[in-house]
């Protein structure tokens, strides 16, 4: 063999070799991309399953409004379920979760009243302040009356209504009557604070000691008169997870809704001051 063929002959060899490695490179690849997309679909099957079923939440007869509008966007976002919603006295609800009624969620207006429901074991986990509240005086329309101060709520023959005591919006009350050292007696007390607003709206009382977010909410149904003694007053709301709650996964994202950039914005609309 001559020393040309010798060289076309180590060429071709290494061209071969060339070409086999090539050919090795180009199957792991393959080999790689098709596990890649393996994983990728065995990651997607094991996501978070679809939620449904329904959630429902016991919540503070104030919150009725913003939460309400927070139903309906959870269930757009979690086609397949459905919020049902018990407002009323933070402290009726507590006696009800306590009693054994089937909830998921409390959002309470105090912590005292959370505390009823901790106290027993029936929450799950530490509950959460998600928002606070002020109170203001309901008036009506044009604020006939000219009440201008909690003082002034103490006049003769002006017809007063707070919430019951036992409730948050009537201890807050009670507080910031304290603060300003002033008694006063209602012609009655409530057992939450729609209650008290809607004997204002109806025109049987001349004015109620409520949550700004309610007079807000009432529109021009009635007026609203700040007070200082109401900073002294102002009640953080709780909300948690509960112990045996029938549909614990769909309340947790309930949950996260009320806590997300999404609730802050819809309960900031409300009136709801950040905690």
């Amino acid at each position: 063999m001559t020393r040309s063929e010798r060289r076309s002959r180590r060429m071709l060899q290494v061209a071969g070799a060339t070409a086999a490695a090539l050919m090795a490179l180009s199957a792991c690849s393959s080999a790689d991309d098709s596990s890649s997309t393996e994983d990728s679909a065995s990651g997607s099957s094991s996501a978070a399953p679809k939620l449904s079923g329904t959630v429902t939440v016991f919540a503070a007869a104030s919150l009725q409004e913003s939460f309400t509008e927070l139903g309906a966007t959870f269930e757009k976002q979690h086609p397949g379920t459905e919020v049902t919603f018990n407002f009323g006295g933070s402290d009726t609800l507590a006696a009800s979760i306590t009693g054994g009624a089937p909830a998921d969620v409390f959002a309470a207006a105090s912590p005292k009243t959370m505390a009823i429901v901790t106290d027993k074991g029936d929450a799950a986990g530490t509950p959460v302040t998600f928002v606070r509240n002020q109170l203001e005086i309901a008036t009506l329309p044009g604020n006939p009356d000219q009440v201008s101060s909690l003082k002034d709520l103490t006049k003769s023959g002006l017809k007063v209504v707070l919430c019951d005591k036992t409730v948050p919006c009537g201890a807050a009350a009670q507080k910031a009557l304290e603060a300003g050292k002033l008694k006063l007696t209602p012609v009655s007390y409530e057992q939450d604070v729609k209650s008290a607003l809607t004997k204002v709206e109806l025109k049987e009382a001349d004015a109620a000691v409520v949550y700004k977010t309610d007079v807000k909410a009432a529109g021009d149904k009635v007026e609203g008169v700040d007070f200082p003694e109401s900073a002294e007053a102002v009640n953080d709301y709780p909300i948690a997870l509960l112990k045996n709650a029938p549909n614990a996964e769909a309340a947790d994202a309930f949950i996260a809704l009320v806590r997300s950039a999404e609730g802050r914005r819809v309960l900031g609309e409300a009136g709801f001051l950040t905690p």
